[in-house]
C-alpha cells in the first residue's frame, strides 16, 4: 500500500478497524486468489480480472489465512481488530474499494460477505483441543 491512505476517512465509513486489519485483508486476498486460481500468472498468461474471487471465497480464504497466520490466536486477534463477523470483512473490503486500494466487479456487493460463516462455530475447534 504505497499510496497515501486517509485512515480517518476510511474508518469513518467502515468502522473502528485498525490499519492492521486492512493489511490482513489485503494479504488474505492474495492468499485466497492463489488458493483459488493458483500462483500469480505472468502478464502473458492472464490479467488481474482473471484472479477475481467472490465475497464468499474471500471470507473463507480469510478464515484459513487467519488460522495459518495466528493459529489458536486467530479469533482473539481478529476480535482485537473489531472483526467479529464475515460482514466486517465486507465493510473493510468495500472501504478499500472506495479508497481505490482494491477493485471489484459490477456483480460484487457488500451483501456477498454477510453470514458466510459463524465466527464462534468456525473458531470453536481452535478453542477446544479435543
Amino acid at each position: 500500500m504505497g499510496q497515501q491512505i486517509d485512515w480517518k476517512t476510511i474508518r469513518a465509513k467502515a468502522g473502528p478497524f485498525p490499519p492492521k486489519a486492512y493489511e490482513f485483508v489485503r494479504q488474505g486476498l492474495a492468499f485466497t486468489a492463489s488458493a483459488v486460481h493458483g500462483e500469480r500468472p505472468t502478464v502473458e498468461e492472464g490479467d488481474e480480472q482473471s484472479r477475481h474471487v467472490s465475497g464468499q471465497q474471500l471470507c473463507l480464504g480469510l478464515k484459513d489465512f487467519a488460522i495459518r497466520q495466528f493459529g489458536l490466536l486467530a479469533k482473539p486477534v481478529l476480535h482485537s481488530w473489531h472483526i467479529r463477523s464475515t460482514g466486517d470483512f465486507g465493510r473493510i473490503v468495500f472501504a478499500m474499494i472506495e479508497a481505490e486500494m482494491m477493485r471489484k466487479t459490477d456483480e460484487d456487493t457488500p451483501e456477498d460477505f454477510e453470514h458466510v460463516f459463524d465466527f464462534e462455530e468456525v473458531f470453536a475447534d481452535l478453542d477446544d483441543p479435543r
